[in-house]
């Protein structure tokens, strides 16, 4: 298996053209349940260009039903990247201070359930975010209401 760099370059300007719309390539599940781990998984993919195929704990969109719950659920993404120890991109929590561009933080409220995937387009300092379901582009983290952030370090890509 080889080792590929996760391009954050790729997966901020993904986010940038696409925080305000929607890429007619991937169903909008913003009225099923939210569609930001479903845009933050499009990001990701974005800057590794290499999908899990691996049936139920992969990580890939074919189409609307057929994806794995990685794709668009905040906890399963979360599962993928800090467990995958196969294909496609793995990652691993940092603290606030660690993070980049490209990475995701969850957002979680203080029963320490996790519900936003944003995606962070700068470290300005202050971390900005592009979501989907509540559309932002350079949204300011401090400005959302949440009791628990997760940062998750995108580390790499693995591919055959």
């Amino acid at each position: 298996m080889r080792e590929l760099p996760y391009n954050r370059t790729l997966a901020v300007a993904y986010a940038r053209k696409w925080a305000m719309g929607r890429n007619p390539a991937y169903y909008d599940f913003e009225y099923v349940g939210g569609d930001c781990t479903n845009f933050a998984s499009q990001c990701i993919y974005a800057g590794a260009k290499v999908m899990n195929y691996t049936a139920v704990t992969g990580w890939y969109y074919r189409s609307s039903y057929d994806r794995t719950a990685s794709w668009t659920s905040v906890n399963y993404l979360y599962k993928f990247l800090t467990g995958n120890r196969s294909v496609g991109p793995y990652a691993h929590v940092v603290s606030a201070s660690e993070v980049q561009p490209g990475d995701i933080v969850q957002l979680g409220n203080e029963y320490n359930e996790f519900y936003h995937s944003p995606v962070i387009t700068a470290v300005t300092p202050a971390i900005l975010v592009a979501a989907h379901t509540f559309d932002a582009l350079d949204r300011p983290l401090y400005s959302y209401d949440f009791s628990i952030p997760r940062f998750i370090h995108i580390d790499g890509v693995r591919n055959w």
